[in-house]
């Protein structure tokens, strides 16, 4: 081998050692993609299956759904599942415009979970003071895991879906630290009712 094919390798293998030595260097400078960060909300039946929800619902039967969130936002978060009664004629949170409902909050979770964690509760319901007359139902009350709330809401009879509808609305909201103060996360899950009187 001549001397001068001896300095291309030595040249190879001086630029190699030095990528490698660079590279922790970069690594600290170059950020990389991460993946998508995202928070989970379900609803799942009284199975802990996506199915076997409880549809048509009377003021005599207790009904019992699980309820969680999932963090995938590369970092603690504290969060909250604020729960909904509405009619069919009542918005829905606007996800476009990042809005939650203007119906009331009924129930509040609270959960502060790290990356990666998981948090599932029970969400136990029941009404009282259903009535119907003249094409229009009203529910008085609900009660979620014992707490009784005062909800009056009223629903038109269906003729499509031969019922009156209320939705069980399940917001996500996240607390912001540069505001210091919950915004409505932009997920939410419903459970669409048919109640009845007994």
């Amino acid at each position: 081998m001549k001397l001068e094919d001896y300095k291309v390798v030595f040249v190879a293998v001086g630029l190699i050692c030095i990528l490698l030595l660079a590279v922790p260097a970069l690594s600290l400078a170059v950020h990389f993609p991460e993946g998508e960060k995202f928070s989970e909300l379900w609803v799942l039946g009284s199975g802990h299956m996506a199915g076997d929800y409880p549809f048509n619902v009377n003021e005599n039967g207790s009904y019992l759904v699980y309820l969680g969130v999932e963090n995938h936002l590369s970092s603690s978060a504290y969060y909250e599942v604020i729960l909904k009664f509405r009619n069919e004629s009542e918005p829905l949170p606007n996800e476009t415009a990042g809005v939650s409902s203007s119906s009331p909050p009924l129930y509040v979770y609270r959960v502060f979970l790290q990356d990666g964690q998981s948090w599932e509760q029970p969400l136990n319901f029941s009404f009282f003071q259903v009535s119907a007359a003249q094409n229009q139902s009203v529910v008085g009350g609900l009660t979620v895991n014992g707490v009784t709330l005062s909800v009056d809401k009223h629903a038109v009879w269906d003729d499509g879906g031969s019922g009156y509808f209320y939705e069980l609305l399940m917001e996500l909201w996240i607390y912001n630290v540069t505001s210091d103060a919950s915004q409505f996360h932009n997920r939410f899950v419903g459970l669409w009712l048919n109640v009845t009187a007994a």
